[in-house]
This record gives C-alpha cells, structure tokens and sequence, in this order.
C-alpha cells in the first residue's frame, strides 16, 4: 500500500508526516506527534478514550483516519492543558473526584470542554449527554457531572493560541 503525505494541524502546530492510508488519527497523536494523553481504551470506539477535538468537534480519534485529518485541525488534552477553561475543569474534575484511574480522563474532559464552550450553562441532562460517549469503569460519572456543573456559567469564548511551525518525523 503506497503511503500518502498528510498535513496536520496538531495543538497549534504543523504536523508533515506519509502515512498508511490506514493509519488512524489515533496512532498519529500517540506514535507520530508524541502525544500520549490520547488514551485506546477499547478498540471498538465504545469507551472515548481517545477522543480529541477536529476541527472543534468532539472525535473519537480511533474512528478517524489520519488523512481524513488531512488540511484539518486537532486539539488533544496537550493542546488545551493551559486554556483556561480546561485549567478550570482539570481542577474541578479534582476536587469534585472526577477522576480515578484517570484512563478515560482526557476524553471525559474534551467532551466536557467542547460543551461548555458551545454552552456556558448546560444543565444535567446536557451534561450526562455531552459525556454519554464515553466509559468510566471507576466513578459512577456523579463526580464528573458535578465537577462540569461547577464550572458552568463561565465563559470560555477566547481564541485559542495558534504556533505556525511546522513539524516533520
């Protein structure tokens, strides 16, 4: 199979890389760009784990081939780790006990970002439905819900940085 060039914008930054035709967007967060916050947890896109912002959308990254990335724009945990809103809903997952194994963490939190940045006020449902596709084994989900609660009602409308290099492995 020939390989193909795919051009990713990843956190910010450009991402050159020929790839399988196959290669999942999963495996070029983790193996190719370095970035392991992007959990495979089920291999069947049931769990989210792996989930990452395209273009702004929730994603399971395990569902997306890389050249369908092709041109686009991707967002992992990395990128957002110093966002403010994502530094309010990291502490908050804390404090409220989000989190325990902290395996489905990364995709329980991009889920939650992506919510409240299309709505700063989600009640519960919208919580629970924004959340629904991803698998926690350990918290009952109460926590998380609480702790996206807790940060409802703050804006999150700030662009987000943007670095023009280029990156080639």
């Amino acid at each position: 199979m020939k390989n193909v060039k795919v051009n990713i914008k990843l956190n910010g930054r450009k991402f050159e890389r020929e790839v399988e035709p196959r290669t999942l967007l999963l495996d070029f967060v983790r193996e190719f760009a370095d970035l392991t916050a992007t959990h495979m947890g089920c291999d069947t896109s049931n769990c989210g784990a792996c989930t990452v912002l395209l273009d702004g959308k929730p994603v399971k990254s395990c569902t997306v081939l890389a050249v369908q990335a092709d041109d686009r724009e991707v967002r992992t945990l990395e990128g957002l780790g110093e966002e403010p809103l994502m530094k309010r809903l990291k502490e908050e997952f804390i404090e409220k006990h989000g989190l325990q194994c902290g395996f489905c963490t990364s995709g329980m939190l991009i889920s939650s970002y992506s919510l409240l940045r299309k709505k700063s006020d989600p009640n519960e449902k919208e919580i629970r439905e924004a959340i629904s596709g991803n698998i926690c084994r350990c918290t009952g989900y109460h926590g998380i819900v609480e702790a996206v609660k807790s940060v409802k009602g703050e804006t999150a409308r700030e662009k987000l940085p943007e670095s023009p290099e280029l990156v080639r492995r």
